[in-house]
């Protein structure tokens, strides 16, 4: 069975290193970008099963980076993963399946994955 493929856009070392090693020990393959240009270009050239997005980043933030990969593919997963809890309410959010705040705590975080891709 092939593994699926986890794209992780976030701009924070931390969060990438955490995320990655969480998401590996489940058995998923993970990518990394540390802004929306790079997730843009890894995103075409290797299409994930899902994308876990941050909002708050440097050159292009999540919003756009979500539109842009919906426009895509209308029906690629996206879990929007964000420090700040107001951006649940901004409309652009709401093309995401869905919205995680950030936590040390990654069970929230790996249910949503589950749910969308197993």
């Amino acid at each position: 069975m092939d593994k699926k493929r986890i794209l992780l856009v976030d701009d924070e070392e931390s969060i990438q290193l955490l995320y990655r090693e969480e998401f590996e020990e489940e058995g998923y393959l993970v990518d990394s970008a540390r802004n929306g240009v790079e997730a843009l270009a890894k995103f075409k050239d290797n299409p994930p099963d899902l994308v876990l997005l941050d909002i708050n980043m440097p050159d292009m933030n999540g919003i756009e980076v979500l539109r842009q990969m919906k426009e895509l593919r209308a029906t690629l997963p996206i879990i929007l993963n964000s420090a700040y809890q107001e951006y649940k309410q901004d409309f652009g959010s709401w093309a995401s399946e869905a919205y995680v705040v950030k936590s040390a705590n990654t069970d929230e975080l790996k249910a949503a994955v589950r749910k969308y891709i197993g």
